[in-house]
């Protein structure tokens, strides 16, 4: 049986990057949860629906630590937003830029990511398309960390966030290095979520 593209880890590969702008690196800092959050996501989702077309625009959701409440995190918001192809820029790119969302990278051979920022609020908007397994990654983890069974692993993202935040900080790093601390703790997390949904069956996952 061919494994669950879900379940798939796939390395992130720099040189595969195509920057297409580049905007000042916010402080690599975690802060206590921010009740507001809830709220600029609400405002920057109204935005993007206001401006993409309804037959291209499929769905839009809050993903990263600021959509888990109370739970530390970075002062950004996360959202993923897909769309029908998110290679037909010519259907979403004009349009999130007129509505003050600045294109700052495509990603081709990873989901066909697109990376678009917009500073107030501060956040990361990311396009991807319906059958992106990322996007359902990012749903898994986000209501994982939601359920209060699950406190010991929302304790063990907090303390590996405050960790890598720290040792990026006095490093110099970016938030790409920042990322790649958390990665093997947010691996052991994501096997459990996995598990808990059937999701690996009798494989072994390189998740």
């Amino acid at each position: 049986m061919a494994p669950n593209p879900i379940t798939q880890h796939t390395t992130y590969n720099p040189a595969a990057v195509e920057t297409i702008s580049k905007r000042p690196q916010k402080r690599i800092e975690i802060v206590e949860p921010d009740p507001k959050w809830p709220a600029a996501f609400a405002v920057i989702k109204a935005r993007i629906e206001a401006a993409l077309s309804q037959d291209n625009l499929l769905y839009i959701q809050h993903v990263g630590s600021t959509s888990v409440p109370n739970l530390p995190a970075k002062a950004v918001i996360d959202i993923d937003v897909v769309v029908a192809d998110p290679t037909a820029e010519e259907m979403y790119v004009p349009a999130l830029e007129n509505a003050g969302f600045q294109f700052l990278l495509r990603e081709p051979t990873w989901h066909e990511h697109r990376l678009f920022g917009c500073d107030d609020p501060y956040a990361n908007v990311h396009v991807f398309g319906p059958d992106s397994p990322e996007v359902v990654r990012h749903r898994l983890f986000r209501d994982w960390l939601k359920d209060p069974r699950h406190e010991d692993d929302r304790e063990l993202y907090v303390n590996i966030k405050r960790q890598a935040a720290n040792e990026s900080r006095k490093s110099g790093e970016t938030v790409m290095e920042y990322n790649d601390r958390k990665e093997p703790v947010i691996r052991e997390i994501l096997k459990k979520v996995y598990e808990a949904h059937g999701l690996l069956g009798d494989e072994s996952t390189n998740t």
